[in-house]
């Protein structure tokens, strides 16, 4: 037995491999003790290997998915060994044989699976500069791929598709790929593109790839391929479902680094939670399937405003008389149609999921004439695609019970009347009881022996029980089968005969009602892909449905996409704070254009300056998937990215600073952002000294309004940049407000326009809890440092071209500066220096 069990472990070397034996599954070896860690079991010993107890422990067969479970989320792979050779006719130990392997990114089961998120493997082939993806997610056959340049593309997309599982080139040595959990490092020669696309167009049954627009995508085909085979390879099965390739292009979204998916907290928060994020507000989905659709839709606004125009008009209809309350109400019997298709399609399918797919196709009907009054182009569209099946609705009424057990393996689940022979063998069986009834009857009777009964057992089968002090009496014709403590046990011809037809019948009923399942399931295979479409459209409706009532709900608007360049947007409010606040959210109002291509933001801490950046970017990324936004009215141009530059902290991993982190986001921005790009910058410079602080982010701004043109929320605490728009056109002050009353500082959370003239820092330190002698010799030190200025900002003003010799600094002459000023060669001057003379300056003053 251990040499099969080594001969199938050195088959998967790097798998925890599941040894069926009997009602258990057994682990061994190495592996024993790793199970016994993760799943808290005991650990034994069994047998010896070169004079040591080989470490053993094992879980029960019947409760192996929970087990499953906790070791694939602990990103444990697990080979599963079944017995498929008959124990009666085998020499030797049964035959044992790996019939799946349970991987992180190939699950299909339930129990495995979080309902509401997307399990996905991920393939990444490199080239240069340049990176070539694909993912399938195996629960619904969704199959992707792209190509990218650069790791700040491929840091994005990471974070977006959040891979279950990564395969990628043994070549590449990138940490951001190699360093995840569940990363397999695969041979080059898997990723060779030939053998992808011979693969790919027999998995297709095409000629070649170009209909699904991946030509030239050699890179990404490459992973491809890779990835086929290792599900193939992993499932052991034919992969119906999976029946296409799609080509996704950046372009087509709007672009999200991993930096900006982060600080929008889409769907988790800054803390790793999923509470008080945007999907966690929005997610009012009837159906898993549509949750998981809302979370792609969030994670990948697209740019087709074409697209985005017909979804606010499937929200229009869905709006008008409440209509959404209806469709949401049919569809509440449809269950997870997507992932139970996949495991009809890999013939995994369970009884139970037959008879939620019976109800899920029995509600067709209803959605679709709860649709018929809306006024949609798409709504119409997608209740075509979700069409009816009443041949398959009355196929499955047919064929399964009404409550059928979890398992078919040991029967019970095809309905009485869905076939004769089954029915037959069935009554046989099930009329043993009379037939047993019967022969106790006359038995007793003939022999006049009182205690006579008779029994069955898994072991001896049927048996004539007679207790000790009767059993001399037993007939001449009774053959004894077994001797107890206080009885005997016999069988008779007649017994032995009728023992051998129920049994027969039993076994033969069993195999018979397998047949007739796999049958059923091969069937719905014929079915899969008008079943595919169904439950898409079925997926979209409810995401639909979901984002109409959290319109009405939430006070939402329609956006209206323009073609001139503007942002503009008014009551604006954050929708995940405001769910968070007990007092009334303070909405703002927002306008960019050509001649406001920048909102210098000033004001105290605390006063909203993030919140209100934060929440344009998320009215932005919603309009962008087709939803109705948190303001009165919104107007906006088409979008190509959006930038956030908001807080930082070390990446210890990397071995990078707060202050490198935060500029290697701006050089992100910078190089990337163009005039159809939202940015969102705050506090930037405020990582290192003042001067250099200053000067950066002084620079940052004058390059994002001069020479990207980006529509950009620029927050600040640096004074000095506040003069800034009497220089450089496009820039405008704007500050949150705040008063001060009793001592204490009242934040009006209210945008205004103009710079602010104070930052409360001292009022919100008190508010924090500093010891009040700490504030005390705070505020004296102020007090010394305004008495020794003019205690007013310093104004730093931006020579725009073409006049080079503008003043950098005005003051009253004569005056003890002006010599410092003549001795300055100000046209060689750069930002560093001037900034540097202004502060000398700042002190002759």
């Amino acid at each position: 037995m251990m040499v099969q069990y080594l001969a199938i472990k050195a088959q998967h070397p790097h798998d925890l491999v599941f040894y069926r034996m009997g009602d258990f599954y057994e682990v061994f070896y190495e592996d024993a003790k790793r199970a016994a860690d993760v799943l808290d079991i005991t650990l034994t010993a069994r047998g010896k290997s070169n004079g040591e107890p080989i470490p053993m422990a094992g879980v029960p067969y019947h409760a192996a998915e929970g087990y499953l479970a906790r070791l694939v989320k602990a990103g444990i792979s697990v080979a599963i060994a079944e017995q498929i050779g008959d124990p009666a006719t085998s020499k030797g130990p049964v035959e044992r044989k790996v019939v799946r392997v349970v991987t992180p990114g190939t699950l299909s089961d339930e129990a495995l699976l979080d309902e509401r998120s997307d399990s996905l493997l991920l393939a990444v082939n490199q080239r240069g500069e340049r990176f070539g993806l694909a993912y399938l997610d195996l629960a619904s056959g969704r199959f992707r791929v792209q190509e990218l340049a650069g790791e700040e593309a491929l840091a994005g997309e990471l974070q977006r598709l959040d891979p279950a599982e990564t395969l990628y080139r043994d070549s590449i040595g990138l940490p951001l790929v190699s360093g995840r959990r569940g990363a397999r490092a695969q041979a080059e020669w898997e990723f060779d593109t030939e053998a992808a696309q011979r693969a790919l167009n027999t998995q297709f049954q095409t000629h070649d790839l170009a209909g699904f627009g991946c030509d030239g995508l050699d890179l990404a085909i490459g992973a491809a391929g890779c990835l086929l085979q290792y599900v193939k390879d992993t499932q052991r099965s034919s992969l119906p479902h999976i029946r296409g390739l799609s080509h996704e292009r950046r372009e087509d979204s709007v672009i999200l680094d991993a930096a900006t998916r982060r600080n929008l907290e889409i769907d988790l928060n800054l803390g790793g939670g999923e509470s008080n994020t945007l999907y966690a507000v929005l997610d009012e989905t009837v159906t898993a399937m549509g949750g998981r659709l809302l979370r792609r839709w969030l994670h990948r606004p697209l740019t087709d405003v074409d697209v985005l125009k017909a979804r606010l008009d499937a929200l229009d209809a869905l709006c008008a008389n409440y209509q959404f309350e209806p469709v949401r109400g049919a569809l509440k019997p449809i269950g997870d149609m997507e992932r139970i298709l996949a495991r009809v399609a890999l013939r995994s399918a369970r009884p139970r999921d037959l008879t939620r797919l019976r109800a899920s196709l029995a509600a067709l009907p209803e959605l679709r004439r709860q649709l018929a009054g809306a006024r949609s182009e798409l709504l119409d569209g997608l209740s075509r695609q979700a069409g009816e099946f009443p041949e398959l609705v009355e196929l499955l009424d047919k064929a399964i019970i009404d409550n059928p057990p979890v398992v078919i393996r040991d029967g019970g689940v095809i309905a009485q009347g869905y076939d004769a022979e089954l029915d037959e063998l069935r009554a046989i069986s099930t009329g043993a009881a009379d037939v047993l009834v019967d022969i106790e009857k006359r038995e007793r009777e003939a022999t006049g022996i009182s205690s006579l009964k008779v029994g069955y057992n898994r072991v001896h089968g049927y048996y004539i029980e007679i207790s000790k002090g009767q059993s001399d009496r037993a007939p001449a014709e009774y053959m004894r089968r077994q001797t107890l403590k206080n009885a005997e046990r016999f069988i008779t011809p007649e017994l032995k005969t009728f023992e051998d037809k129920a049994l027969s019948s039993k076994s033969r009923a069993l195999t018979r009602e397998k047949a007739l399942y796999e049958a059923l399931i091969e069937r719905l295979n014929e079915d899969l892909a008008p079943l595919q479409d169904c439950a898409a459209a079925v997926s979209e409706l409810d995401v639909l449905a979901c984002l109409a009532e959290r319109a009405m709900s939430l006070r939402l608007c329609r956006p209206q996409f323009v073609d001139e360049p503007v942002f503009e947007i008014s009551e604006g409010r954050h929708l995940v704070v405001e769910q968070v606040l007990e007092e009334p959210f303070i909405a703002n109002d927002t306008l960019l254009d050509d001649s406001r291509r920048m909102l210098l933001i000033t004001g105290p801490n605390m006063g909203g300056k993030s919140t209100y950046m934060r929440q344009n970017a998320v009215i932005a990324l919603l309009a962008h998937i087709g939803s109705f936004v948190p303001a009165s009215a919104a107007r906006m141009a088409p979008l190509d990215r959006i930038f956030t530059r908001i807080g930082s902290s070390d990446d210890l991993a990397s071995g990078r600073s707060t202050f490198m982190v935060e500029m290697t986001e701006t050089a992100n921005i910078l190089h990337n952002a163009t005039p159809r790009s939202l940015v969102l910058m705050d506090e930037v410079g405020r990582g290192t000294s003042t001067f250099d602080g200053l000067s950066l982010a002084w620079a940052a701004a004058v390059e994002l309004a001069r020479e990207v043109r980006a529509f950009t929320l620029f927050a600040t605490h640096y004074f000095e940049l506040t003069a800034l728009p009497e220089s450089c056109p496009g820039m405008v002050n704007v500050h949150l407000d705040a008063t001060e009353h009793q001592d204490h500082v009242v934040f009006l959370h209210h945008i205004q326009e103009g710079p602010a003239n104070r930052s409360f820092g001292l009022q919100v330190a008190k508010l924090a809890g500093i010891p009040p002698r700490v504030l005390e010799a705070a505020a004296a030190r102020l007090k010394e440092l305004e008495a020794g200025g003019s205690g007013a900002p310093v104004a730093v003003a931006v020579t725009p071209p073409p006049s080079p010799q503008a003043d950098l600094f005005s003051a009253p002459a004569p005056h003890p500066a002006t010599e410092a000023l003549q001795e300055l060669d100000i046209d060689d001057l750069s930002p560093r220096q001037a900034l540097e003379a202004l502060y000398r300056l700042k002190e002759l003053l």
